[in-house]
């Protein structure tokens, strides 16, 4: 209450709420519920109701299941997008070009040097596989008073009628008559390649009568009989005056293998062959040999001249052969190429210090452009121990093997043709 003889201040009026839309709000003119009327005592004004007595007390309770699903509440849509007036409506959109990937660069030089070298590296491998496939043997002797070295490159072929490794029925097919004791040759070919100029290859008549070291004179085929390889060799240096650099030695059925390795070789007969010794009956004319005619072929003496047409059978067959094996229907057929190789490998025997390099070296010179005769022959005569044997004519044969020993080409007036 104020003092005696005061006003008492007037109380401030309660602000009044505007709403937007100019209606008045609701409970703007009702008195506040806790205010007590004008003129009345604030402990005079009612008492509040309990707050109990408004409503009774929620206890909460856990939620159990699952709501159906259209009970489940969800987003409302997005409202539609509406197109400004006068607008065009809106085009699809378009997926924007994508930039071209760059192209990887190819790199031809290296493909090709990798390629290259797994090439290089299967044909060396291959050729130090046919290498240590060769059959070594100790052919070349080292005896006192040897020939000494002689220019160019000198090979002693033989041929021989080993029977290795043949069952009876391919001796029979090859008409090889069977086991006949100690090996024999059936053909001597000294070949010399020179530093330069043609290749010559000279047949060395198996019934020639020369001295043997350590057995006195006999037929050269006999020195093959008692010492193999190494008195032949011997035997040949002293009486030609020529060293022996590499030997080579193939039997009948390398022989025919190789031949049938190439497919097959063709000759040309003047006349006629029939020898059932030889398992043969060709034709005159030109023909393909396989591996069993061509055996018989160089094997044959049904002719006039007899050891003598032999022989030059021998060497026309064997530069026919050497052509056919390096010509290009072999090197670039590599099956062929593979079986020949391979073939070679297994039906020759060399010396042990020969290599399948070596072998390669001597078909390359052998392979055609290349001189080829025999030992200039003085006649024949029959020997006590040795029979029929073929003697050489020692003045001009003499001549022969210097100019070979001196690397220079024989003089025509000593080549033997035919």
């Amino acid at each position: 209450m104020p003092p005696r003889g005061q006003v008492p201040p007037r109380r401030p009026e309660p602000t009044q709420v505007i709403r937007r839309d100019g209606r008045p709000p609701q409970n703007q003119n009702r008195p506040p519920q806790n205010t007590p009327p004008q003129n009345q005592a604030w402990s005079q004004a009612p008492a509040q109701p309990n707050r109990n007595e408004w409503a009774p007390t929620q206890q909460p309770q856990q939620f159990r299941g699952t709501p159906p699903p259209q009970q489940r509440r969800q987003a409302p849509p997005p409202p539609p997008r509406r197109t400004p007036p006068n607008q065009p409506p809106p085009r699809p959109q378009q997926a924007r070009p994508q930039p071209p990937k760059p192209r990887r660069r190819r790199h031809w030089g290296r493909r090709i040097g990798i390629t290259a070298l797994v090439l290089l590296l299967a044909f060396v491998g291959a050729i130090f596989y046919v290498d240590n496939s060769l059959n070594r043997i100790d052919a070349l002797p080292d005896y006192s008073g040897r020939v000494a070295d002689t220019p160019g490159t000198n090979w002693l072929i033989v041929g021989s009628d080993s029977r290795d490794g043949l069952t009876p029925e391919q001796e029979q097919e090859l008409a090889t008559g069977g086991d006949t004791g100690p090996k024999r040759t059936d053909t001597i070919m000294l070949v010399h390649v020179p530093k330069s100029g043609k290749t010559t290859m000279v047949s060395i008549p198996r019934d020639s009568y020369v001295p043997i070291p350590g057995e006195g004179s006999n037929k050269i085929n006999a020195a093959f009989a008692w010492g193999g390889a190494p008195l032949l060799v011997q035997t040949v240096e002293q009486a030609t005056g020529l060293r022996i650099d590499h030997y080579a030695e193939i039997g009948f059925s390398g022989f025919a293998g190789i031949v049938d390795a190439v497919g097959g070789v063709n000759v040309c007969l003047q006349s006629p062959i029939d020898d059932p010794l030889a398992g043969i009956n060709l034709p005159a004319g030109c023909q393909d040999l396989a591996g069993k005619d061509a055996l018989g072929f160089v094997r044959t003496r049904a002719t006039a001249m007899a050891d003598l047409d032999r022989m030059n059978n021998q060497r026309q067959f064997m530069s026919a052969l050497l052509s056919k094996a390096t010509s290009p229907t072999t090197f670039l057929n590599p099956f062929r190429l593979w079986s020949l190789v391979t073939d070679a490998a297994k039906s020759l025997q060399v010396d042990k210090s020969d290599h399948i390099w070596n072998l390669a070296s001597l078909a390359w010179a052998l392979r055609g452009g290349m001189t080829t005769t025999t030992v200039p022959v003085g006649g024949f005569d029959y020997v006590d121990g040795a029979g029929d044997v073929l003697l050489w004519d020692k003045t001009r044969a003499s001549a022969f093997f210097d100019a070979l020993a001196n690397d220079q080409q024989i003089p025509a007036d000593l080549i033997t043709v035919g």
